[in-house]
């Protein structure tokens, strides 16, 4: 059983090919880890997969960029992780005035987070760590069969990066991840994919993939 599939498809922007002929799958259960240099395609396949499991899964999205609104607080970005649950209207009144029993939902995201006392200030006043994990934060409130994230860790200290890891473990039963940090991609991960130079070097469980297919990975 798959959630979502390419077939021998050609991803990339505009009549650029960035990873021609792709073929790549996601089942239940399964936490992915893509790897790979800057540039081999990492964001775009997470893009199409996104794309394809959003079609009929619930799928919390945690992009590279973050995607918040620096001029709102903490609390109004999070919130924002169910925008389409509702209608333009609701939402609009909710931000405007944050129901009570919303404010107190997201209070409980926010604390495992480190970020409890900070639910009333704007994200712009925040520093790269704790935009990442308001970020987090959205993607939890949001909630969902899937959670796809683009280095989702990578403002923060290793510490830090393992125990939000473990928060997504905890919280998605099936995960697509692109880590630049291997050591947190083999704890995290039941399934290593490598890419390079606009293709798949390796797709294998976690456990079979040696030190030496990383080295090729990365290698000039």
């Amino acid at each position: 059983m798959t959630l979502a599939a390419l077939d021998r498809e050609t991803l990339g922007y505009g009549r650029a090919a960035v990873l021609p002929g792709l073929s790549f799958a996601l089942a239940p259960g399964e936490r992915v880890v893509l790897l790979g240099r800057s540039g081999v395609g990492k964001t775009t396949l997470l893009n199409a997969m996104h794309d394809r499991l959003a079609r009929d899964h619930r799928t919390a999205l945690v992009p590279q960029d973050q995607a918040l609104v620096p001029q709102l607080s903490v609390l109004k970005n999070v919130l924002m992780g169910r925008l389409d649950d509702h209608g333009a209207l609701y939402n609009l009144s909710n931000l405007l005035h944050v129901r009570r029993a919303d404010r107190a939902g997201v209070a409980e995201v926010l604390a495992p987070l480190g970020l409890a006392e900070l639910a009333d200030r704007p994200v712009r006043a925040l520093s790269g760590g704790q935009k990442q994990r308001v970020a987090l934060g959205r993607a939890w409130w949001r909630g969902g069969a899937v959670l796809i994230g683009d280095e989702p860790v990578s403002a923060v200290d290793e510490t830090q990066a393992e125990a939000l890891l473990g928060q997504m473990r905890d919280r998605f039963p099936t995960a697509l991840l692109a880590l630049h940090d291997v050591a947190l991609a083999r704890a995290f991960a039941t399934r290593l994919v490598g890419l390079r130079r606009g293709g798949i070097l390796f797709d294998a469980p976690a456990t079979e993939v040696s030190d030496g297919d990383i080295a090729a990975l990365y290698a000039h």
